[in-house]
């Protein structure tokens, strides 16, 4: 057994342990082979960023469009952000939540503060705020609203995204999403997105609704922006019949539609804020939950926790990461190069391009496809020519550069993408 052992061992050496220099290939096929194939990336390998740039194992630059899913608004290694992690980093990484820690508190003052809430309760991925955000509606349901337990239902649209817990998964449309994952967690209500007369029925139809959970954007979807008084009158009426407004901003939240929330350019405070991503620059998963106390304090000691929420280290990068957002008004800066994007994307002519849609840097274009041209096609000729970004649902770009980018670098970067464009209009 041991003899077999050192014999596989041997015959697995890496090509750095033999002296050669790795290729992507290398790279690529490594993973292939002992990782799980629970997602298609684009073929490049990366290995350093910096501000609104990615650098290959070759050596290649590229913009980078996709921004780890609006998780790096601030850019690559902003140096602000990895000075205040290694300090911390040397001091106290995690105590858990059975003891008290020095800056929990004050990333819990300056958060709420920041949005105008009670209290946050502090979380590390996205998908565990939506996760906390529901169980804090159901709670406030039984507790507060008086809806029998196990009755509550909660409002979700269709094409929604939220995750890939089970949670989030069973409240999808998705069958990619969802498929072969049941049976499903209960008391969700679909409804179409965007449609404010069949939220109404709904709404009114039934005393035991609780909440309402929406992207002010659909994101994965592919960037669908809503019409302004859907989420206007979906709020007034989640007032009206007590619901819960909760509102999913882990992809449109700290600055990447051209306000600190989505919710913001329409003066909406949510009842719940899911804040995640961005939260951290990219630097560590950290994620919140913002609610008053009526609906927080709902959960008592010992009904919900993480033994890595709020740990030192995440408080340390996320005040930080907000402080940045702050101090370079990058909230402004979204606004006005997102607007010069999709102006100077209008400009390209071409028979590829159906829509160009989004608000400030969380944009998208719908490829139409042609003679078996689609979207992938696109990504890997702007991959290419310099910039990476990557299609949602086949047909759909979407772009989200880090916020920091500046208006000669949006410029260039739409050279690339027509460029790309039309030599895939010129494939065969």
């Amino acid at each position: 057994m041991t003899t077999t052992v050192k014999s596989k061992s041997k015959s697995c050496r890496t090509n750095e342990q033999k002296g050669k220099k790795m290729t992507s290939q290398d790279y690529i096929q490594r993973e292939n082979t002992y990782g799980a194939h629970n997602y298609h990336p684009l073929p490049v390998v990366l290995e350093r960023g910096e501000g609104v740039f990615l650098w290959d194992v070759e050596g290649k630059r590229y913009y980078d469009f996709l921004s780890a899913y609006s998780a790096v608004n601030q850019g690559h290694c902003h140096p602000k952000i990895v000075d205040a992690m290694i300090d911390q980093a040397k001091k106290l990484t995690l105590t858990s939540r059975a003891f008290y820690n020095n800056l929990l508190g004050e990333f819990e003052e300056y958060i709420t503060k920041m949005f105008g809430y009670d209290k946050v309760l502090p979380m590390n991925t996205g998908a565990e705020g939506v996760e906390t955000a529901v169980k804090l509606c159901r709670k406030w349901g039984y507790t507060v609203k008086g809806v029998k337990e196990n009755e509550g239902k909660i409002i979700v649209c269709r094409n929604n995204f939220h995750g890939r817990t089970l949670l989030a998964v069973s409240i999808s449309t998705d069958p990619e999403s969802y498929g072969q994952y049941g049976p499903y967690v209960p008391g969700f209500i679909r409804v179409p997105y965007n449609d404010i007369e069949t939220f109404e029925n709904v709404i009114k139809s039934d005393p035991n609704i609780i909440g309402f959970l929406v992207e002010p954007i659909q994101g994965e979807a592919g960037v669908v922006v809503p019409d302004d008084q859907y989420l206007i009158e979906a709020y007034k009426l989640c007032k009206k019949h007590n619901v819960l407004f909760i509102a999913d901003e882990v992809q449109t939240g700290i600055a990447r539609t051209g306000k600190m929330l989505a919710c913001d350019h329409l003066k909406i405070r949510p009842d719940i804020v899911i804040l995640g991503k961005a939260l951290s620059g990219g630097m560590y998963p950290i994620s919140a939950v913002l609610a008053d106390n009526e609906i927080m304090l709902t959960i008592k000691p010992g009904q919900h926790g993480s033994t890595f929420g709020g740990n030192p280290l995440a408080a340390r990068i996320a005040i930080a990461a907000l402080e940045v957002v702050k101090e370079e008004k990058l909230a402004e800066n979204a606004e006005k190069m997102g607007k010069l994007f999709r102006d100077e994307l209008a400009k390209i002519k071409s028979p590829l391009i159906e829509t160009i849609r989004g608000k400030g840097l969380l944009n998208a274009v719908v490829i139409k496809p042609t003679n078996g041209k689609e979207a992938w096609d696109v990504c890997l000729a702007m991959k290419e020519n310099g910039l990476l970004a990557k299609p949602t649902h086949q047909h759909i770009i979407r772009f989200a550069p880090p916020l920091i980018i500046n208006k000669d670098q949006i410029l260039e970067a739409v050279k690339i993408i027509e460029k790309s464009i039309k030599q895939v209009e010129k494939l065969k």
